[in-house]
């Protein structure tokens, strides 16, 4: 049931893609959708740049692990990062009617800079890309009952991806990231919903989580653990705005005041998302400790069931 639906998923992904792949008749239309893409389209677009596969698994699973100040990077680091580039860069970034963020450094100063700084951009996109593709693998691996591998999903996958791509450029894109990103905060809500009585509710997990010291923010008061700390929080907030994904979808925005306003709005969505997928992981964790405590005293042996 559950391969039929994601079989289903990716054909009808394909095929949205595909179908938008009609209104590409330019570079422009290819690059930045035309700069046309209204405020929904435009936040949706931004969101899902910044909520892929790997902050799904590996957020959450960083807070477990390191706590409030292991998660620095993302969601604080990034929604900082889209702040500063909605309210400072964004309405100079749109007047400039560009298509990359090589151009601006062309613009700005010389073709070699552009080069240069094209290069590192995509370098940087190495990590990022290989976390989606890696991720993508898994998903596969798991909802086939492991008759796709994991490095068979992740080609699967980065075809699926490229395919509607290659053909629709940005509008395929952002109204694939509409439908997503609509599909994935429903069913993490529904999920949420099914969840939220386990562990006994907000309070019980808010205090497992204090008691873990998991809610503390700052890292202990030494040289070592403050540098790592800055460092991953700087790198996300200011590394992060001179890089294409943010360019372009600033600049595919209907008009200026369009581009501004999705970035703060996704700026808040970044925020809150993450730190509900880490308190409903730290629910699980907590629900699934408890019960094991409960079943090896055989006191309690209907919750493993459950």
């Amino acid at each position: 049931m559950i391969l039929g639906f994601v079989i289903l998923y990716l054909l009808l992904s394909v095929g949205i893609g595909l179908a938008a792949s009609k209104r590409v008749h330019t570079t422009k239309d290819f690059a930045v959708a035309g700069r046309s893409l209204p405020l929904p389209v435009v936040t949706a677009t931004v969101f899902a740049t910044w909520f892929g596969a790997e902050t799904v698994f590996g957020i959450s699973a960083t807070f477990v692990k390191e706590g409030l100040h292991g998660v620095v990077a993302d969601p604080f680091g990034s929604s900082l990062c889209l702040i500063l580039a909605g309210l400072f860069f964004a309405r100079r970034l749109y007047r400039l009617n560009l298509l990359t963020i090589g151009d601006y450094y062309r613009l700005r100063y010389n073709r070699t800079v552009e080069v240069l700084c094209t290069l590192c951009i995509v370098a940087s996109y190495l990590g990022w890309v290989a976390a989606q593709i890696k991720a993508l693998g898994l998903v596969f691996n798991v909802v086939t009952d492991g008759a796709v591998t994991q490095p068979l999903g992740m080609v699967i996958g980065a075809a699926i991806v490229l395919t509607y791509t290659t053909f629709g450029g940005m509008f395929s894109v952002a109204i694939l990231d509409f439908v997503q990103i609509t599909m994935i905060m429903g069913g993490m809500l529904y999920i949420g919903s099914v969840i939220s009585g386990l562990a006994g509710g907000v309070g019980a997990v808010l205090t497992h989580a204090a008691a873990a010291d998991k809610l503390d923010f700052f890292p202990a008061a030494s040289f070592n653990a403050w540098i790592p700390f800055i460092g991953a929080w700087m790198t996300m907030m200011l590394g992060s705005i001179p890089q294409q994904d943010v360019f372009q979808r600033i600049t595919s925005a209907k008009d200026e005041q369009t581009a501004v306003r999705g970035r703060c709005w996704v700026a808040r969505c970044t925020f809150c998302s993450p730190s509900c997928r880490c308190f409903w992981l730290t629910r699980r964790r907590w629900w699934t400790r408890r019960c094991s405590a409960r079943c090896r005293t055989k006191t309690h042996s209907w919750c493993c069931r459950r």
